[in-house]
Formats: C-alpha cells, structure tokens, sequence
C-alpha cells in the first residue's frame, strides 16, 4: 500500500484544467467506492490494510474489510489504548494519492459536478478553461475530538459576519463559514469519542450520514456531500460522560468491537513495536526478552484483577510505558555505573511504579493500596514468566547450595561483574542462568539473568529474601 506521506509538489504531469482533465480520462468516482476499489486491490494482492496493527488479524481486520468493501461509515467501539484512532487514521492510505478539485473551492467541489456557488459560478464562466487544482489524500482526511464544548458552526458552518460587513446579503451562500465536514467532502472525517459529543450535536450529523446535506442557521443549502464518516467510541457500559443517540447509532452501518492483545506474546511484540529507544550518548540498552513478558504479564494480571476498574481499561499503552521506564531505569544505571551495554535486570522493575500507578484506576475500595497493589502485580507477572520458562529439575542444586550457608547480594548497587561472580560462588545457577542469559552472554546480560533465577526462586518459595530500598539479600528458608 503506498505510503500516506504528503509529497513536497504536484506532479507537474497532472492536468490543470476541466478540459485537460476530460481529455486525460479521469473518472469521477464517489470516496466510498474509492476506499472499495482500493481495498480490493489490497486485499487481492494479500497485503494488510494496515501497518503496524497487530492482533487483529482473526478479529477486527475481518470485520473491517467487510465494512470497506460494503461502503459502510464505520464506528469502532472499545476500551482505551486499543488502536482505534490509528486504524481511522490508516484508511486515509485507501484513498487515491491525488484528487482534483475546482480551484479556490473551499470544499473540495468535483470539477464534473460542482455543488457550491464558487464552483458553479467560475465552471459557468469558464467552461472547460476552469482551473483545477491537486489535493493529495493526506488533506482529504478530517478529524475532531468530540467535546462538550464542541458546536455546530465548527462541524457544520456558521454564516461569516466579515463576509456579511463586506456587504452581501444574509441569504447570500457566499455569506457561509463551512465547518470541518464540509471541508471534508470527498474525503474521510473522523470524530473521537463521539459519546462525548452533546446530544443537541449529534443531532446535525443525521442529515451528513443520511441525507447528506446540511443547513445553516436557516440557509438550507443543498450540498451533496460525498463523505465516509468514521468515529470512535468507548462501550457504553463504560463511560458516564455521555451516550450516542440511538437515531445516529443507526445511521452507522458497521459497529466494530475492539480488544486488548489476547496473549502475552503478542503484547511484547506490540511493545518492542511502539517504544521508544533509550540509547544515549553511545551505550546501548538492552531489555532480555523475559524481562519483556514480564511488563506484558504485568498488563495481562492487571486487566483481570478485582482491585482495577476493569470497565476503564488497562491501555496497551501502559505497557509501553513501563518498557520504555525499564529501559529508561536501566539505561540510568548504566550510564552511572559507566557499564556499556546495559541489561535491564529485575531491581529496575520498581520504575515502572511511576508510569503505571497514573494509567491504572484502582476500584474506590482500595483507595490507598495503590503501592501494594502495584507491588502485587509485578511480583505476580515475574512469578508467571519464571515458571513458565524455567527447568524445575535445575532448580534442587541451586537450593541445596543455599543451604549450605550461601547468601546472594543483589541491587542497582551491584555492578554486573559482581552479579556475574555468583556464578563463581554458586555453580549450580549454571545452567539455570544459561536458559535466560542465552548463548554467549555478556557480562551485563548474565547479571540480569542470575537477579531473575534468584527472585524467582523466591516468589517460587524457594528462597528466602530480605529487601532494602533497591538492595536485596537471598539465603536459604
């Protein structure tokens, strides 16, 4: 699919008039079949619609394909932090790169059929000679965050008392400030969050999806509008901010339910995906693939328990934030340390407090509990991913050295030679260690594996552990 970046200039080979444009053979066709026809042509040739979407492939893609080739306004329901807006922004990729429009036109009039006066006025004058300009789909796309202060001058239009002072007349169409929609025409608009909107204005997007005209404080001004509405919602059993109402709701032809990834491997993809690097001034930072699942996991443990408002959600965007505070944490460290590379390594795992508690919402009763919350979560997801990777049979001789008298000293205090040492003064961690660490670890990545192996031996209650601040100490129980 090509790309929906807007280039620098109009190709200078495109026509520039309406009879240069008959001549070439261009054919009008209305957005909605524009979107088919081009999806068709993706979905033929087994390319995604869209880049960068994952974990939809089975579930949403399906039924977004269906409304596509449908030509349905589409409205997307689900929770916070599930792709919504960056689908709707995507399908701008559906449209043709260029678009001609009559010049100077305010709402993108088709030079075959110009509906506003402008328009209709300089085709009359000009026939054939009438300049035509290039929109590129980039500028074909509308978008506005539903809020309550939100009117309809700013999505319909509002007569312009300038253009009214300069002497025209009220009834007068070129008196008329056009709104968002309007200047969509021919293209996609968007609204966010349209249970946001008040009720009064949901009311004048009716005639937009149905009849597809518009008034104007009393001017009823015939524009056929050639538009694909999408908007974006959150279920209705969630928000108490506002409802869609139900005449609007109906006019859309295709509702389609979002979700959070179903599995944690797929949050980890999304994650490595959408966060942002953290290397800085040439040291690198790396993130082991377990310590990854852990910050999914963690996502994962928080959307099912009874302590988090399950109906707010728990955004995938929470788990990209406490990537980027595990790399950001340890990149810290790092740089303090003069290490060069960093491995993220357990004791880092208490940044992620400050980029999850804001983005969680504990259920009233446990107003307060948000530490031990938090503290519950993280200690839950490094359990799940331990056992789930871990050799139990490796796990006897680690203990037994420990009860010999073997006591292990961890913490962002410790630099990874000495963490790496304990493979030194406990053999056993061996090949323990060597299932995390991989083939050929460096230093810092064996380090980062003997903190995991330890603190899952003990959330295993295999190991004793006494902490301090960001130290802690492992013996035997």
């Amino acid at each position: 699919m090509a790309s929906d970046e807007r280039p620098m200039t109009v190709p200078s080979d495109l026509p520039s008039t309406l009879g240069a444009l008959k001549a070439s053979g261009w054919v009008s066709r209305p957005v909605k079949e524009e979107v088919r026809e081009n999806a068709v042509a993706s979905i033929s040739a087994g390319q995604p619609l869209f880049e960068g979407v994952l974990g939809y492939e089975e579930t949403v893609m399906p039924q977004l394909e269906n409304a596509l080739l449908a030509g349905h306004d589409v409205i997307f329901l689900g929770e916070r932090g599930q792709a919504k807006t960056r689908m709707i922004r995507s399908l701008v990729g559906l449209l043709d790169e260029w678009m001609p429009i009559v010049s100077g036109s305010e709402i993108n009039d088709d030079p075959y059929a110009p509906v506003s006066r402008h328009a209709r006025d300089l085709a009359a004058e000009l026939g054939d000679d009438m300049p035509i300009s290039w929109v590129h789909r980039s500028d074909r796309y509308g978008e506005k965050l539903a809020t309550p202060d939100t009117s309809i001058a700013d999505l319909i239009g509002e007569v312009d008392p300038i253009k009214v002072a300069e002497g025209r007349y009220l009834s007068d169409e070129l008196t008329l400030h056009y709104g968002m929609v309007p200047r969509t025409n021919r293209g996609i608009f968007a609204m966010n969050e349209l249970p946001d909107l008040s009720e009064r204005i949901q009311v004048g997007l009716l005639n937009v999806l149905e009849e597809r005209d518009i008034q104007i404080r009393g001017h009823r001004v015939r524009l056929p509008l050639d538009i694909m509405l999408v908007a974006s919602a959150n279920p209705d059993d969630y928000t108490n901010r506002g409802r869609i109402i139900t005449p609007l709701k109906d006019r859309f032809g295709s509702q389609i339910r979002t979700h959070y990834p179903l599995e944690v491997g797929l949050e980890y993809s999304i994650m490595q995906q959408e966060a942002a690097t953290t290397s800085v001034g040439g040291v690198t930072v790396e993130v082991p693939e377990y310590l990854g699942l852990v910050v999914a996991e963690f996502s994962h443990l928080a959307r099912a328990s009874s302590h988090v408002n399950q109906r707010s959600g728990v955004s995938v965007r929470l788990s990209v934030s406490n990537y980027e505070s595990l790399a950001a944490n340890a990149l810290r460290r790092g740089l303090r340390a003069g290490e060069n590379p960093v491995v993220a390594r357990v004791d880092d795992l208490d940044a992620l407090a400050a980029s999850s508690i804001g983005k969680i919402e504990i259920e009233s009763m446990d107003d307060g509990r948000e530490g031990q919350i938090f503290d519950n979560l993280i200690k839950g997801a490094v359990h799940q991913v331990f056992i789930n990777r871990h050799d139990g049979t490796l796990t006897a001789a680690i203990v037994e050295a420990f009860e010999e008298g073997v006591v292990a000293h961890t913490g962002e205090d410790r630099s990874s030679e000495e963490l790496a040492q304990l493979l030194n003064e406990v053999p056993a961690l061996g090949p323990a260690v060597a299932r995390f660490a991989g083939e050929n670890p460096s230093q810092a990545a064996t380090a980062a594996a003997v903190e995991f192996v330890l603190e899952g031996l003990h959330l295993t209650r295999r190991l004793n552990k006494d902490a301090a601040g960001s130290s802690a100490t492992y013996r035997s129980r």
